[in-house]
């Protein structure tokens, strides 16, 4: 079964340690949801595929202000 998100392999902690954004090189956030690792700085959501973070600025899925910001309503 290949499915893109569900059940999608996890990131290896020791790698999220030592990742950065390759735009900003500031810090990303995992979302095991959406299996994206998320540069808030740069509002960009990096894909996961198969545990191997895709870190290319043009495979990344651009966010919206909400997104970016954790979601988080005023």
């Amino acid at each position: 079964m290949d499915t893109p998100t569900r059940g999608a392999k996890p990131v290896d902690p020791k790698l999220l340690e030592i990742l950065v954004c390759p735009l900003t090189k500031g810090p990303l956030r995992w979302d095991p949801g959406a299996a994206e690792l998320i540069s808030e700085q740069a509002g960009l959501a990096f894909p996961v595929r198969d545990g191997i973070p895709i870190m290319l600025v043009d495979e990344a899925r651009r966010l919206d202000q909400e997104q970016a910001g954790g979601g988080v309503a005023g």
